[in-house]
């Protein structure tokens, strides 16, 4: 079953590299009481998350959190180890937090996975974004071929808020 707007965002553990090591981040208390610009790629370093994905909501980051956006989270299934490399390689800084779903429980959990195994890739996340307030899914854009970036762009949120 895919998550839809209305639903609870899923309770999983993210993991996050942080100064302090290896951290977990319950998705129940970092979606709480905050308006989320939640984006999610199918890989780490791939061509259309690294060319275009990232590069849409960090170039965007300002104009997403003065329409209410009080943080925005890039997640794939990826462990954390490559998130942050990854992260630092797209400049990220303190635009966009890199969350790993390592083991692919969120995708799963929202119904929102693919099967890259054609491409060596296994079991990952679609593409998509959401916008999740104070926990609960207020609008989702799931791309139609998630080798694309359409309606998962912050661009097009930009035009949702």
């Amino acid at each position: 079953m895919t998550i839809n707007v209305g639903d609870k965002v899923p309770s999983v553990n993210f993991k996050q590299i942080t100064a302090d090591g290896m951290s977990d981040v319950p998705s129940d208390d970092y979606f709480k009481g905050r308006k989320v610009a939640l984006f999610s790629v199918p890989g780490a370093f791939t061509p259309t998350c690294s060319a275009q994905h990232v590069p849409s909501y960090v170039g965007n980051a300002a104009a997403l959190k003065a329409k209410g956006v009080s943080a925005i989270a890039c997640v794939s299934v990826n462990d954390a180890f490559v998130m942050k490399a990854w992260g630092e390689a797209q400049g990220v800084g303190d635009a966009v937090e890199m969350l790993a779903d390592g083991n692919g429980e969120f995708a799963r959990a929202t119904g929102l996975t693919l099967d890259g195994s054609g491409f060596g890739l296994g079991e990952r996340s679609t593409r998509f974004s959401m916008i999740i307030d104070d926990g609960t899914v207020s609008h989702l854009n799931v791309e139609s071929n998630p080798s694309e970036m359409d309606v998962s762009s912050a661009e097009h949120m930009l035009g949702q808020l």
